[in-house]
């Protein structure tokens, strides 16, 4: 019979494997932050401005809407957490689905895969968000859920037409997309 006291393991016991899996998810929760812009930069109040025309307010929704698609996301999911503080059920349902978008659209480090085809980060952002729509609507706390994504898509798209996008030093993807968007306008 040998003791092992004080002794450093030299392989990683079975258990080990949830801590390594949380650190593994902390390091993914962390990169698939970075594609969240600087909320300063979001609240900038010296790009905020009226747009010109209408024309100018589309364009400017597309960009912002491209440049900060992951702060929108969390601003809208923050009003409806928010609004579901008095309806507990509803919040436990809100809890299980935050887990459900941190898993499937923030802790991701690879695409997403269904049956071999590859799912794009928008689909996959629609997809949860109807879902998590659907079943807090079960839940009967209708009033609340559409009252408050409603007041989430105004503040979106207030902040999108208002916000300037003269100063984004936008990527790869975000140029691209706003690029076509604003040649169709």
């Amino acid at each position: 019979m040998t003791t092992t006291y004080g002794t450093i393991p030299t392989s990683t016991p079975p258990g080990i494997t949830n801590l390594d899996y949380i650190s593994r998810a902390k390091e993914r929760l962390k990169s698939g932050f970075r594609t969240r812009r600087p909320w300063k930069e979001m609240f900038n109040l010296h790009s905020i401005g009226f747009p010109r025309s209408l024309g100018d307010a589309i364009g400017r929704a597309r960009t912002n809407l491209a440049y900060f698609r992951v702060n929108y996301a969390v601003v809208v999911l923050l009003i409806l957490f928010l609004s579901l503080l008095w309806h507990p059920i509803s919040l436990i349902v809100f809890v299980v689905m935050m887990a459900a978008w941190l898993f499937l659209y923030f802790l991701r480090d690879e695409p997403f895969v269904v049956f071999g085809r590859t799912i794009d980060d928008r689909v996959v952002l629609i997809t949860l968000s109807i879902l998590t729509i659907v079943v807090l609507l079960l839940t009967h706390a209708t009033a609340n859920i559409l009252i408050s994504l409603l007041i989430g898509a105004v503040v979106v798209v207030v902040h999108c037409a208002l916000r300037n996008t003269d100063d984004l030093s936008t990527d790869e993807e975000s140029a691209l997309f706003s690029g076509v968007a604003s040649s169709s306008s």
